[in-house]
């Protein structure tokens, strides 16, 4: 479910770690509490959003696989 809050990004087509840096980069404009919601198709991008949010403290809210396509909204902390 997409909040009028959340910040999207489209990571399609983009290879490991080019998905986890955009999430990490826009994250880093973002306030407290708000949402961002990415959209991936590396199959790699799993494990590295568990890493980035282990690592950076954010929350992982969700995460979603359809269709080969990952989607993850992430909390920032």
């Amino acid at each position: 479910m997409i909040t009028a809050n959340d910040i999207q990004i489209d990571a399609r087509g983009l290879n490991c770690p080019l998905p986890v840096l955009r999430a990490k980069r826009t994250m880093g404009h973002m306030q407290r509490g708000q949402v961002l919601r990415v959209r991936a198709t590396d199959a790699g991008s799993v494990k590295d959003f568990e890493a980035f949010c282990r690592q950076s403290g954010n929350e992982r809210v969700s995460f979603e696989e359809s269709g080969g396509e990952y989607i993850f909204r992430l909390r920032k902390s």
